[in-house]
């Protein structure tokens, strides 16, 4: 009865870390650790198939977790790579090809949304083990700034990247203007965004169209 009651408490405890933290089971020899783990629980309960179940469900939704996460890693490496240069497409490209924001989306609130769309997927994608790494690759000696050296995770880093991606589109869509008054136009409709995005309650968008 002991050997049951302190089985069950290993699977909570087994369910939660891959739950919470599925990356630390991503390399073979911690799966494998974590296969034999479980294959002695099952032994402890042989009659009762509850603890097999449980186990075979945990570790199916692990495999899930971590193949989810691969290819959105993979989706960003592409987005990763180096294009050409974009002002020489813009410069090849007539200008009646050339769509400025307003006549794709002229609705503030129809762009904060979308904006809002982004930034919860990108949120969705950031998990408790990102947020660990940070704060175990801090330097407490040069005033709490982060290395350089996170390899494990990057959802956090395209968060950050998503940000400066929406300054610079904002900052483009209204430079490219000509006319004073359809840069004035433009300032005024991501004025109207940003404040669509702030009554939403999308406070990322908002700060990088400011």
């Amino acid at each position: 009865a002991k050997l049951k009651s302190f089985a069950a408490k290993i699977i909570q405890l087994l369910k939660e870390w891959t739950e919470t933290f599925p990356y630390d089971f991503q390399d073979e020899k911690s799966m494998k650790e974590l296969k034999e783990i479980a294959h002695r629980i099952t032994q402890c309960d042989e009659e009762n198939g509850t603890v097999k179940k449980i186990i075979s469900q945990m570790t199916q939704n692990l495999l899930i977790a971590l193949s989810a996460r691969s290819q959105y890693q993979e989706i960003r490496e592409k987005f990763r790579q180096p294009v050409t240069d974009k002002g020489t497409i813009l410069k090849t490209k007539p200008q009646s090809t050339q769509k400025d924001i307003l006549s794709v989306c002229c609705d503030p609130l129809i762009l904060a949304q979308q904006l809002t769309y982004v930034e919860l997927e990108r949120v969705s994608n950031i998990y408790p083990e990102d947020l660990m790494q940070i704060v175990s690759h801090m330097d407490s000696l040069d005033n709490h700034k982060c290395r350089g050296d996170v390899t494990k995770t990057y959802n956090l880093e395209a968060y950050d990247n998503w940000f400066n991606c929406l300054s610079m589109l904002v900052a483009t869509e209204i430079c490219r203007v000509v006319k004073k008054k359809q840069r004035t136009r433009m300032v005024e409709f991501f004025i109207d965004v940003a404040r669509e995005c702030f009554n939403i309650g999308n406070f990322n968008s908002m700060m990088a169209i400011i």
